[in-house]
């Protein structure tokens, strides 16, 4: 008995507009973390002393808005999913879900926690983050695999390539936790500027060295 054969969706546009759903749910619910002054008088100074809860906020809403762009990037190389390729996008919609969960307790921990506080709360936010990272490595698996369901001019080498670039989130996403060993707050640095590998190969590691080349 033939396997169904994949629907097609005119530009995966249903599975897109569910995913773009979820990920504006994900990246609003960051927001309530961000409290008000508590006491009459010191406004000022409460609120600068959240510094640590801006920068949590600012890393997680960037993760969440590069997972966004290279979803869509991902989509423009697919004209139809099967029930293989939905589940893929299901596990990632759910990691990414879950990041305001993280980044409340790192928010947290930062402000108001001990050193060991911190570095729980940096190790957990790790966690998630490689999650993430391993469903991006499973999808590019599964269309690697399936290269039906790609465009016409896209093959299925290129998500070979991409799986490189998933493999290295898993361990990056560590990173951080190691400095905040000695430092925490240098550890919440660089969580701020780890999306931004992402954002800048959103097109894929080939496309983005073939630019740079072409640059130079």
């Amino acid at each position: 008995m033939t396997s169904p054969a994949p629907r097609i969706l005119a530009e995966s546009t249903r599975v897109e507009a569910f995913s773009d759903g979820v990920l504006a749910i994900a990246i609003t619910l960051l927001v309530l973390d961000l409290r008000p002054g508590d006491h009459a008088g010191h406004v000022g100074h409460d609120l600068l002393t959240q510094w640590p809860t801006y920068l949590a906020y600012v890393a997680s809403f960037l993760y969440i808005g590069v997972v966004w762009v290279n979803h869509h990037a991902l989509f423009t190389r697919i004209v139809s999913v099967d029930s293989g390729l939905l589940w893929c996008n299901l596990a990632l919609l759910l990691s990414a879900s879950v990041l305001p969960f993280p980044t409340a307790e790192l928010a947290f921990a930062m402000q108001h926690g001990t050193h060991g506080d911190k570095v729980s709360a940096l190790t957990l936010y790790a966690v998630i983050s490689a999650a993430m990272a391993v469903t991006w490595l499973v999808m590019f698996t599964y269309l690697h695999r399936h290269p039906h369901l790609l465009r016409a001019d896209v093959t299925a080498a290129f998500f070979r390539a991409e799986r490189l670039r998933a493999a290295a989130g898993i361990s990056v996403a560590f990173l951080p936790v190691l400095i905040g060993l000695s430092s925490p707050l240098t550890a919440l640095a660089v969580m701020v500027a780890t999306p931004i590998f992402y954002a800048v190969t959103a097109d894929g590691l080939k496309r983005s060295r073939a630019a740079n080349a072409a640059g130079d």
